[in-house]
């Protein structure tokens, strides 16, 4: 492969946009507490503007705006401002608590009390109980609601997943609302990240009320969008524009200190630059939009980018129901032959990893090497042998590889086009699908291999292995392995920590020999502010709030 022309060629047309199906919230993002600012509003270091107004890029339109509904960092990226859970993830990426005033523990860690905050309301006036979070809860778990791919989310709570597989009641669940103010929630099984699910969207609140009266509630902004958050949805023209406003109710509304966030959907990453530029965005890149490549040699050397690790790997899923791809010989040698190294040190310069794992680096560190060798041509070529014999082929047909709209993805796709056909002789057509167009491809199985990738729920090894437990929900390979999900479930009986870990270990050696996804790069947080933007932490999940955030004097 011809590096030098690749990176020219990059250098003008790639832009490092990658929109997921998963969220997330987590850590700091440069190493100094979880924030990136210097000043503090409350050090006498930095004083408050009088226009607390901040203009940042979506990108593209969010898929969903109902909590219950919602799958992608996208939707994530507003719904996190507008609803809060019974915790939040604060700036040093731990839950803390939020709708939430007091949290008790059971010494078995298998029951969770919640004490919901004294006259905590919804935007319309109507009080937030203990009993809202239950009717939110089992409203996902309800076998009979649609689109709430997400329910899994709940699966730690005792007998949620039988709820939702219609095996058991949603009244034998593990929720129960003693008083007013009590929640108290029983769990299958001790589960140490469970602090992070109730900060997670799928566990935030919905007002039930409102969205029985009109089950399109959620479709746009007016007054049956109803929030609990420290923002409110005030303006949502689609495809073009959302704005939030302050929400004056919020239990925490005094240290709110952004009045309005304006949320722009510009697609291409070279006008979101140009308008960062010319002072009409205050935010570049991470999580959001995209830093496009040509400004980040620049940008890195006025010191003006900051890159911060982020817990996700981007991937390209092979969809095992069809050939040649249900032949797991293939699938390596597919995987071999990609040079992950030539790909992020020549094309996203974000300072990625090259991945050869599942579990991305900044949850296990012992990952770094992987479970093969990146760019293994002689191994590939060995694979695609042995797998050639086994379907009793020839040759590999022509296979299409499937990716959403973004130069970076193409980019990446070209190069990996490239490879397969040098290293193995194998064509390949590439399939360019606007986003929503390409979820409904994915999630029918109309593809062959293609682009995907995973960000962090919460910061635990499971969140990324138990996607392909079983067919459907988000695992879009449509492989499952019936010793690997009893190893998952045996992880998750496991109190030993140490025990644990090796349970999950064992899964992902069973996941990576039998490959069904070829595992890229694990990402990195790419991104610019203006010196003014303070107090917005960016999470090793993938997750930006603007909760604590400010505009200082300029």
């Amino acid at each position: 492969m011809n590096w030098k022309k690749w990176s020219l060629l990059f250098t003008l047309v790639f832009a490092m946009g990658i929109f997921l199906t998963a969220c997330g919230g987590g850590d700091d993002n440069s190493g100094d507490g979880g924030k990136d600012t210097g000043d503090n509003k409350g050090s006498g270091e930095s004083t408050l503007a009088d226009d607390q107004s901040l203009t940042v890029n979506l990108k593209t339109e969010p898929p969903s705006l109902h909590p219950g509904k919602a799958t992608d960092t996208t939707s994530n990226a507003v719904l996190s401002q507008v609803f809060e859970g019974l915790t939040r993830i604060g700036p040093d990426g731990e839950p803390q608590k939020a709708m939430a005033s007091d949290i008790q523990i059971s010494d078995d860690k298998k029951t969770y009390t919640f004490t919901i905050r004294d006259g905590v309301k919804w935007s319309n006036g109507d009080p937030i109980t203990a009993q809202t979070f239950a009717d939110s809860w089992k409203w996902v778990l309800n076998p009979n609601s649609p689109d709430t791919e997400y329910a899994y989310q709940l699966y730690p709570i005792k007998g949620a997943e039988a709820a939702k597989t219609g095996e058991g009641s949603l009244d034998d669940v593990g929720i129960t609302v003693e008083d007013e103010k009590t929640l108290v929630v029983e769990l299958e099984n001790p589960t140490p990240y469970f602090l992070e699910l109730t900060a997670f969207y799928t566990y935030y609140p919905v007002n039930q009320n409102v969205a029985e009266k009109n089950k399109d509630w959620a479709a746009d902004a007016g007054e049956d969008y109803v929030t609990n958050g420290p923002f409110l949805l005030d303006k949502w023209k689609h495809k073009n524009q959302i704005v939030l406003k302050k929400n004056p109710d919020y239990w925490d509304a005094e240290n709110v200190q952004l009045e309005t966030i304006t949320m722009e959907m510009v697609d291409d990453e070279n006008t979101a630059k140009q308008m960062y530029d010319n002072g009409e965005l205050d935010w570049l890149g991470s999580p959001l939009d995209s830093v496009p490549l040509a400004a980040i040699p620049p940008m890195k050397q006025e010191g003006s980018l900051k890159v911060s690790p982020k817990a996700g790997t981007y991937y390209y899923s092979y969809n095992t129901e069809k050939e040649p791809f249900m032949n797991k010989n293939i699938r390596r040698a597919l995987a071999l032959a990609i040079n992950r190294k030539g790909i992020v040190e020549n094309i996203t310069k974000g300072e990625q990893k090259p991945a050869m794992a599942l579990v991305p680096t900044a949850i296990w560190e012992e990952n770094k090497d992987g479970y093969f060798k990146d760019n293994d041509v002689e191994k590939a070529k060995e694979y695609l042998d042995k797998g050639l014999e086994e379907l009793g082929l020839d040759e590999l047909p022509t296979i299409k590889l499937s990716y959403n709209t973004s130069e970076g993805h193409s980019a990446i796709a070209q190069a990996i086009q490239d490879m397969w056909k040098e290293s193995l002789g194998v064509d390949v057509e590439l399939n360019n699908e606007e986003w929503n167009v390409y979820l409904d491809s994915l999630s029918q199985g109309n593809y062959q291999v293609g682009r995907h990738g995973w960000l962090a729920d919460f910061l635990d090894p499971i969140n990324f292995l138990e996607i392909f437990e079983t067919v459907g929900g988000t695992n879009y390979t449509n492989w499952e392995n019936d010793e690997y999900a009893s190893l998952l479930e045996e992880a998750r009986k496991e109190t030993d920590e140490a025990a644990r870990k090796e349970l999950l270990r064992e899964a992902e050696e069973i996941f990576m020999d039998e490959m069904p996804l070829a595992p890229i790069y694990f990402y990195t947080n790419v991104y610019a502010h203006k010196d003014y933007v303070k107090d917005v932490p960016v999470s090793k999940l993938g997750t930006i709030q603007f909760k604590w955030g400010y505009i200082a004097e300029h």
